[in-house]
């Protein structure tokens, strides 16, 4: 196994062209600490924003404190001139998906209203590692149904993140999130899936949000995943507007996404994308657990 991750990614890059399929890169312990860093960078912008995100606030102005924030930190908004083959650049820093936008949501002026759920997708790249995190947020006062989807998002989140040990099998990510969601009836969006990260945003291996035990690729330390469960109220089916890039539900429901950086370590998996203070906080009720 490759813990040199530039290495790692040329030899990654070849066996794509040669055998069709991408190695999964292990970090190493230098890697992991940069990860942590941009981690924690960007998950003050989530923050941030979450404090913004209000009734009146447009999204072009989350848009730009969350630019700001980044390059004010020295880091690069990864989002910016992404260019997957046959895509247009995507021109924001953020994707911003309001109510039935599911992901990759374009910012504009519209004003946020009292009801609506956002969700808001981020990342940035600093000293050549990504971090890539999401979030839905109510705006105002949101129904009784609207709140379940949010929660239950969350849950899923937690719930492949406890999946990702070493030695188990991508598989079960997708799984310990299906099997949560299905209890809800909620469509579970296919198209879109969570990946591995690292020097690029999107590294082997693909991570969907539903699955078997005990199948795909065995997991190991050192790997870092983005996870990100999306979940819709009604069907899992989505279409992609003119923009050729905002996703929405094909039956105009609402959807919820959340998304946290992870590493896969020896004593269980690593959240990245949590704040220095959150990082406190999640440690000392581990210390509080144990005592107990």
């Amino acid at each position: 196994m490759i813990r040199d991750s530039a290495i790692g990614g040329v030899i990654s890059g070849l066996s794509q062209v040669f055998f069709g399929k991408r190695m999964i890169i292990a970090k190493s312990q230098k890697d992991l600490e940069k990860m942590r860093a941009v981690g924690e960078l960007i998950a003050e912008v989530r923050e941030e924003l979450r404090m913004l995100a209000a009734p009146g606030v447009t999204t072009l102005e989350l848009n730009a404190a969350a630019e700001k924030m980044m390059r004010d930190a020295g880091s690069i908004p990864t989002f910016i001139g992404y260019k997957p083959h046959g895509m247009v650049a995507f021109p924001f820093a953020i994707c911003a998906s309001v109510n039935e936008q599911i992901v990759h949501g374009f910012s504009n002026d519209r004003e946020l209203r009292d009801g609506d759920i956002i969700s808001l997708d981020m990342a940035c790249t600093l000293n050549g590692f990504v971090g890539d995190t999401a979030m839905t947020l109510p705006i105002g006062t949101v129904s009784d149904e609207l709140k379940q989807l949010i929660r239950v998002t969350e849950e899923c989140l937690a719930l492949g993140i406890e999946a990702s040990r070493v030695n188990g099998r991508v598989g079960d990510i997708g799984w310990s999130i299906q099997q949560h969601a299905e209890k809800y009836g909620y469509g579970i969006v296919r198209d879109y899936t969570g990946h591995g990260i690292g020097r690029s945003m999107h590294e082997a291996p693909q991570i969907p949000n539903h699955g078997r035990q005990g199948t795909k690729e065995k997991i190991r330390a050192g790997y870092c995943f983005a996870i990100e469960p999306m979940l819709n109220l009604g069907t899992a089916e989505t279409k992609t507007l003119e923009d050729k890039w905002t996703v929405v539900t094909k039956d105009g429901k609402a959807s919820a996404h959340a998304e946290h950086t992870i590493a896969v370590t020896p004593d269980g998996p690593e959240i990245l994308t949590l704040t220095k203070g959150q990082k406190r906080a999640l440690n000392a009720d581990k210390a509080e657990t144990v005592a107990a």
